[in-house]
Parts: structure tokens; sequence; C-alpha cells
């Protein structure tokens, strides 16, 4: 399944402005805003990382909005977009869950504003075309330290023109996903 992607949102373990290791909040524009661009390019799945029960009760909540209830008839393209997410209690189960989908060789592809020497969107590319990629996002002030010692990929940070990098991951998602899938 080559040239195949995922997207992971992982709300732990990630940092916070203090760079402690923290547990975020599951937010309802990150579920919508990641999932619509997700299924505008095609991405195969969107994987929403938390080990929170309240956390995932209310994701639920969301996409059976979405997925079943009003909301699925009041806007059917939004619960399209949602059929792509899945709950998972860590990016392990993520990763895991991927593989069983596009294949043991799928690979996770870090990322962080603050990276040096990652690879770039053309190299990710290439290694898409190869290969299935399951792109890790995180939220709070990115993913902690410890995800960075599997020996994983990781992708250059997006960059603007200025010297200010502090995007929402929406945001972020959406021009990486456009970089690695998009015409342009």
């Amino acid at each position: 399944m080559s040239g195949a992607l995922a997207v992971a949102l992982v709300h732990h373990p990630v940092l916070d402005r203090n760079a402690q290791v923290v547990t975020t909040a599951v937010t309802n524009l990150d579920i919508h805003d990641i999932a619509r661009t997700a299924r505008t390019y095609g991405v195969a799945k969107f994987f929403l990382v938390t080990p929170v029960l309240e956390q995932k009760r209310l994701a639920a909540r969301i996409l059976s909005h979405w997925r079943e209830g009003f909301g699925a008839g009041y806007n059917r393209d939004r619960g399209d977009a949602l059929s792509l997410v899945e709950m998972a209690d860590s990016l392990p189960e993520a990763i895991e869950a991927w593989r069983r989908i596009a294949g043991s060789d799928a690979l996770p592809m870090l990322t962080g504003a603050r990276v040096s020497n990652g690879m770039s969107f053309a190299q990710c590319r290439r290694l898409l075309a190869e290969r299935p990629l399951l792109l890790v996002l995180g939220t709070g002030w990115g993913l902690a330290p410890q995800l960075f010692c599997n020996d994983w990929p990781v992708l250059e940070p997006v960059s603007g023109t200025g010297d200010y990098n502090h995007l929402s991951v929406r945001a972020a998602a959406a021009i990486i996903v456009d970089r690695l899938l998009g015409s342009g």
C-alpha cells in the first residue's frame, strides 16, 4: 500500500509551555478541521490519540452527532470527513492500527516546530511513494522528547517568511498534508 498517508493527533505525551510532559484536551475544532483536511486530500485515516476516558467520550459524542445523529442529516459532508476518525489510547496503538490497515512497513513520521535537521518535504514525498506513513502531530507545545528516541524520521518544521512559528495544529496539519499530497 505505497503512498498511503494517515494522520495521528497526539494529546499525550506532549509538552506544555514549561516543557513538562502533559496530556492536553481534545478540541472540537481540531477534530473537525483535521478530518476535513484529511478527507480533502485523500488521507486514509485520522487517529485521535488520548488516554483520557472523558476526552474519548467527548470525541465519541462529537463523532456520533455528525455520523449518525442530527448532524448526519444536516451536513453529510461533515460526517463523511469524520468517518476517517478513529480513537486510540496511545501512539503505539495508533501505529499498530495503521499497520493493520496499510501494512507492516508503515512508518511513523514525527513533526515539530522546533525540530532541526528534519527530513525535507521533498524527501518525505519520495518516502511516501515507497511506503505508508503515519504523520504524527503533537498538541500543546509539541510532541514529548521520548517520542523522538524511537529512531523514527522527523519532518522539517513548517516555516513561514518571518521569525514567528507558532501555528495551530490544525493549520500545521493542513499545510503539511498539502505539501505532501497537494498538486502544487
